[in-house]
């Protein structure tokens, strides 16, 4: 099940990618994806509707960010040991965690805003992981009964604004546009080993992020397990798992983008992403 939101930005309808790749509508059913949507109890009622039944929807148009109403955007850093290594940190013995506005996040292949006196803004392509039903003080054997599934995410970042400006990686993570989702959330169920995907990042077709979630440190089940321990995690809450090794921080020298750049990406069974960037106004 690999569900969508398309349409005007706040304006977006829920809908569901059928077997032939073809966006069918689901605001007959249920009025967007988010919250109670997304619980067992709630994706169990989507799973029954017969998709065939679904009116197509020919012209899509813009895809919006796969869910809504998300509270809380939780994001893990350098969680990658070959990321890690390339920005000279030493291996995390526990998770690092820090947060993203939510008013950061944008449909998948939305502009990508660069902020005003931004010098440093980077790319950082992530596994999504979207939370279903309610998640307190969870066990790491429990945790996966509370994904309702998974997402591609563009982690944008000010690595200046993240390092440089009184060392709060939440600033430098949460411009508007800095949390492209999408383009579908793919249910739970149907991604065999969320630690074994290919990933891959490219700017103006140069490829620089290659990598697996297979070297990350820690997997989505301790991750979930870990985070519910300082804090609940509800319906539609998103947690970015960490970024692979490539990004422009990393590179010598450092490269950054700019203006006009075109910056696609992908993960295996989660689709793909393409986002222009401008300069703010």
């Amino acid at each position: 099940m690999k569900l969508l939101r398309y349409g005007p930005r706040g304006a977006e309808k829920p809908g569901i990618l059928d077997s032939n790749g073809k966006v069918r509508d689901l605001s007959g059913h249920i009025d967007d994806i988010g919250g109670d949507t997304l619980t067992s109890a709630g994706l169990a009622k989507l799973s029954a509707i017969d998709i065939d039944s679904l009116p197509v929807v020919t012209e899509p148009g813009r895809l919006g960010p796969c869910v809504t109403r998300t509270g809380k955007f939780i994001c893990v850093g350098l969680n990658y040991a070959d990321h890690a290594a390339e920005t000279g940190a030493a291996i995390p013995e526990e998770p690092i965690l820090f947060m993203k506005a939510t008013s950061a996040i944008t449909g998948p292949n939305d502009n990508v805003i660069i902020p005003r006196k931004s010098k440093k803004t980077d790319w950082e392509v992530e596994l999504g992981v979207v939370i279903g039903d309610e998640a307190r003080y969870v066990s790491e054997a429990d945790a996966m009964k509370h994904v309702a599934g998974y997402c591609l995410i563009n982690d944008v970042s000010e690595r200046e604004f993240q390092a440089e400006r009184g060392g709060q990686w939440t600033k430098g993570k949460s411009a508007d546009s800095f949390g492209p989702i999408g383009p579908w959330m793919v249910a739970r169920d149907e991604i065999a080993d969320p630690q074994n995907l290919k990933m891959w990042l490219s700017v103006d077709g140069t490829m620089r992020q290659n990598g697996s979630t297979r070297t990350m440190i820690f997997g989505v089940a301790f991750l979930v397990h870990y985070i519910s321990q300082f804090m609940s995690l509800q319906p539609g809450d998103i947690i970015s798992t960490g970024t692979p090794p490539g990004v422009g921080l990393g590179m010598k020298p450092p490269v950054f983008l700019t203006a006009g750049q075109t910056i696609k990406l992908g993960i295996e069974g989660l689709g793909e992403q393409t986002q222009l960037t401008v300069d703010a106004a």
